[in-house]
């Protein structure tokens, strides 16, 4: 039997354009998922405080809304046009024997829209097919999101606190600047220093900048680079392709605690990286799935800050597929093929979805685990 789909793609948008119009079709829906007081002379003048330790790190390693045709003629129109929407409710028995256009089932590819609040639940599973070099990010609910800055859309800006709106503004521009230098930059994933992130910090907190410098020079466990900055080591995995898949959403707000007197900017974002081994011939797609919460601070006059720097506040991160044990200030993903060479290292803890971003990280679990897909 032909394995052709009995119309072609034209044809059937020609269909789906006539069907709209005598009020037909289907419709899917996505689940919906998961200081500032001027200091009184003689006092000098305040410096920010940051809380707590710095970024945790833990390693684990749609619903359809169907709309009824109208008509038993459409129906069959439909199932004549795409055989899978009959098929898909058939045993596997039976399905076995039918031609593959008949019963494969396409991933949907429509962009999300941009996130705005917080998820209810983890996305969907999606087909489980292996990525490859020409689709790297097939099975992944990553496929729908947008790609690299685009995924990164500040939100409208109005005054908060002692901030006019234009001053908002520019404090979630220069924001998504130093997620885009330090999580999408081509030469820093490729294992290069951050330098266009690094100068988007206050020079004033010195002692912050000399624990990055050193973290860059000689990383330890403690004093990790990849608390901040996105990299991969260029001798072990390369970037498949130049798209890195990014969501998630920024807020602004008045401070509290240890920041009452700023106004906070909060970023969220997840990035899917696609990689592949560094070996000549290598086709194997692995994907580290790494999850941010930043918090950038933004003070008024009478803090030692230099105006239109970035201080954090707070930097936690997650990320899934990723060696527990190696402090180089590298990334490492696990492929499928490493377990022909070594066991895959044992892991604690409940298991992590990565592309779970309905839970803050600090419901995740801390320490060394395991990952549920990447």
């Amino acid at each position: 039997m032909d394995d052709k789909p009995s119309v072609s793609d034209e044809e059937w948008a020609a269909f789906v354009a006539a069907a709209r119009e005598q009020g037909l079709g289907t419709e899917a829906q996505d689940r919906a998922l998961r200081r500032v007081k001027q200091p009184k002379p003689p006092k000098p003048p305040k410096r920010p405080r940051r809380p707590g330790a710095f970024g945790t790190r833990t390693r684990p390693a749609p619903r359809f809304k169907a709309v009824l045709g109208i008509g038993l003629a459409a129906a069959l129109v439909l199932v004549a046009v795409r055989p899978q929407l009959l098929t898909a409710l058939l045993p596997e028995t039976v399905t076995a024997a039918l031609p593959s256009s008949w019963t494969d089932h396409p991933e949907d590819t429509t962009p999300l829209p941009a996130e705005t609040t917080r998820p209810t639940a983890a996305p969907s599973p999606v087909d489980p097919d292996r990525p490859t070099l020409a689709e790297p990010f097939r099975g992944s609910p990553a496929l729908r999101w947008a790609d690299g800055a685009a995924g990164i859309e500040p939100p409208p800006a109005k005054a908060t606190g002692w901030m006019s709106k234009e001053r908002v503004e520019a404090a979630l521009k220069q924001s998504k600047e130093f997620l885009v230098a330090a999580n999408l930059d081509p030469a820093v994933l490729a294992g290069a220093r951050p330098d266009a992130a690094l100068k988007l910090l206050d020079p004033k907190d010195r002692d912050f900048h000399r624990e990055l410098e050193r973290g860059l020079v000689a990383p330890t466990e403690e004093n990790d680079p990849l608390r901040l900055f996105s990299r991969f080591s260029p001798s072990e995995v390369r970037l498949v392709g130049t798209v890195v898949k990014t969501r998630g959403r920024m807020s602004v707000e008045k401070g509290t605690g240890d920041a009452a007197d700023a106004v906070l900017v909060r970023a969220d974002y997840t990035f899917v990286y696609p990689l592949v081994r560094s070996t000549p011939g290598a086709d194997e797609v692995a994907r580290t799935v790494l999850r941010r919460e930043l918090v950038f601070a933004f003070y008024p006059a009478g803090y030692d800050v230099t105006r239109g720097r970035l201080v954090l506040h707070a930097f936690p991160y997650n990320v899934g597929n990723s060696s527990c044990g190696a402090t180089d200030g590298f990334f490492h993903p696990w492929f499928s093929s490493d377990r022909r060479s070594a066991p895959r290292p044992t892991a604690t803890g409940e298991a992590v979805d990565p592309y779970d971003r309905s839970r803050p990280l600090d419901d995740f679990p801390r320490g060394c685990g395991t990952v549920t897909r990447s």
